[in-house]
């Protein structure tokens, strides 16, 4: 029984070549195989258009991974990679499941689209942006890309390189944290002043962000337990 598989883009080569790689295993495994459960599948800043097109008929989620929380730190850590070309790939997976949810409306035999919708990542703690620009950057995608999911991965530095930052590993509290917060932003539709206003723009490793909210409202509060 296989409940899910992630097709990691650690592959040498181009991204369309990677691509193509992933899709011809999806294939196999869709239709020779006949695997009907899920798949979570990367999409590859600077791939061609049509084939993450054709990776997106054949998995059910597809992610974009953003990395890290800003342009100057891409820049830096990941200078391969830029703002642009992550948002592509990102705007026309958007675009595409939207297209092909009003198709499924006219007509149910429409091949599916990312049924499962998009999903990134972001590395935390390699960089300086405090968990406010973190939580701004995930409003956003969230509002523009209609993401179904932000995950957040603390920096654990697993090589040497001149291009690593020189800061200690983050706490893996910290990555904790930042998913509560992100719990709030999809579900209970917190905006992230309420989060993390601008006096304070690190969320507190002690203390859960609801609860964090809750005592600088104490007034909304008049109950005496």
């Amino acid at each position: 029984y296989i409940e899910g598989l992630f097709l990691s883009s650690a592959v040498a080569g181009s991204p369309d070549a990677t691509t193509e790689r992933m899709i011809e295993t999806l294939r196999l495994l869709r239709n020779t195989y006949r695997f009907n459960g899920y798949i979570h599948a990367k999409a590859l800043p600077g791939t061609d258009p049509a084939l993450i097109q054709a990776l997106g008929l054949l998995a059910d989620r597809l992610s974009v991974n953003i990395e890290l929380p800003s342009a100057r730190s891409l820049t830096q850590l990941a200078p391969e990679k830029t703002k642009a070309a992550i948002l592509a790939p990102m705007k026309q997976l958007q675009q595409g499941i939207t297209e092909n949810r009003h198709d499924l409306i006219r007509c149910r035999k429409t091949p599916r689209f990312v049924p499962a919708g998009q999903s990134t990542q972001i590395i935390i703690g390699a960089s300086a942006e405090s968990d406010r620009q973190i939580l701004c950057l995930t409003s956003s995608l969230y509002r523009k890309f209609q993401l179904k999911r932000v995950f957040y991965s603390a920096y654990i530095p697993a090589t040497s390189s001149p291009l690593l930052p020189d800061r200690e590993t983050p706490p893996l509290w910290r990555e904790h944290r930042l998913y509560q917060a992100d719990w709030l932003l999809r579900y209970y539709y917190f905006q992230v002043d309420e989060i993390v206003p601008e006096s304070n723009a690190n969320l507190d490793l002690e203390l859960d962000p609801k609860l964090t909210w809750a005592l600088r409202h104490l007034d909304l509060f008049p109950i005496a337990i």
